[in-house]
């Protein structure tokens, strides 16, 4: 039987009636920019996660950049990543004028390590970002604990995390503000590209606003430079029935890792992700790790399984970042756990069927 890695039909099949209907008003009003679809949303979403305001932007990226533009990173400052990740957490601290400082993993979860984050601190440490890989949150209240002595900033990359939490409080309301990427492979997806920042600081809230929008304070007045970073009027209402049923969507993901671990228990070969405690892991992504991994990987694909690999080159071996210094054996951790790394299908109207097709399938090569 043939799995796909994800399938976006279904969710939008949930959706379909009250998102025409959203959109049948917008094309009549005409309210495409920063109109009211927009507003509900963020108030929508920031109530979601419990922060006090929520941004739309244009991207998971451009989430993060004007998060660390609206805390004053920039030019000669530090900003410590896990090495392990989507390679867009790095590039907003590049964007920013600042230097991404690359730490590494715990392999049980891939999520940056608290331990190595202090070890990585200098006098030019402005910030730290956790990433919540996968759909897990980091230990982000080590973090916050760690950045508080030290008077750091934490900018939260929630971008595979909606609705994840720790010690049930949920990813993007622990940091001084958080990033949403809303691609729509996320477990909240829109229609293309778009994000959010999240915050419950007043003044972080007033300049991402002013961020976001070419820094003005009047139509044709500004008093900062800004972009051109707005979430799209027909992604908010679309996200705004997505979010509705976000929760429920999580928990089937649950349900089928719960299936995946009963199924692939006593599969040899096969180490299965790590939930750590008091983790509500909402599985964006379900990664195991298997040896001989590209090979494992080209069978399940003649095999019409769409499994996947996030993300084979770690950061600091990337030819983008070669000139930070780093070399091969810096970050053992993050460099075992890419070579092995092997993304299952996983999105919330898998049936029993596809995952014992996946599962079978992936049995049979790891044995060979």
């Amino acid at each position: 039987m043939k799995v796909p890695f994800l399938d976006l039909h279904a969710a939008y099949r949930e959706i379909e009636r009250g998102a025409q209907a959203r959109m049948r008003r917008l094309f009549r009003d005409a309210d495409y920019i920063l109109g009211k679809d927009v507003l509900d949303f963020e108030k929508a979403l920031a109530r979601y996660v419990g922060a006090s305001f929520a941004v739309g932007v244009n991207s998971g990226t451009d989430a993060l950049f004007l998060g660390l533009r609206a805390m004053d990173v920039g030019p000669g400052d530090e900003v410590i990543v896990p090495v392990y990740t989507y390679i867009a957490s790095a590039y907003a601290v590049s964007f920013a004028g600042a230097r991404p400082v690359f730490v590494d993993i715990d392999p049980r979860t891939y999520n940056i390590d608290p331990g190595q984050v202090r070890r990585a601190l200098t006098r030019r440490t402005r910030a730290v970002m956790p990433v919540h890989l996968y759909g897990q949150c980091a230990d982000v209240a080590a973090i916050r604990r760690l950045a508080q002595r030290h008077g750091l900033c934490v900018i939260e990359d929630a971008a595979q995390a909606h609705g994840a939490a720790l010690k049930k409080r949920k990813a993007g309301a622990w940091g001084d503000c958080a990033a949403f990427s809303f691609y729509p492979t996320k477990n909240l997806g829109g229609l293309g590209d778009g994000g959010a920042v999240v915050t419950s600081d007043k003044k972080l809230h007033a300049r991402l606003l002013k961020l976001r929008d070419y820094g003005r304070t009047a139509r044709f007045e500004h008093d900062a430079i800004g972009y051109n970073s707005r979430l799209d009027s027909i992604q908010a209402l679309f996200l705004v029935e997505k979010l509705k049923r976000l929760d429920a969507w999580n928990r089937s993901r649950r349900r089928i890792a719960a299936r995946y671990r009963s199924l692939l228990r006593d599969a040899a070969g096969v180490a299965l992700p790590e939930e750590a405690a008091s983790a509500y892991h909402v599985y964006h992504i379900f990664a195991v790790r298997v040896k001989n991994r590209d090979r494992v990987l080209e069978g399940l694909k003649k095999a019409g399984i769409g499994a996947m690999v996030h993300y084979p080159v770690p950061l600091h071996l990337q030819k983008v970042y070669r000139g930070l210094g780093y070399r091969r054996g810096d970050f053992p951790a993050a460099e075992a756990v890419a070579s092995e790394i092997l993304c299952l299908p996983i999105y919330p109207h898998m049936t029993d069927r596809h995952i014992h097709s996946v599962v079978t399938a992936l049995k049979g090569l790891v044995q060979e």
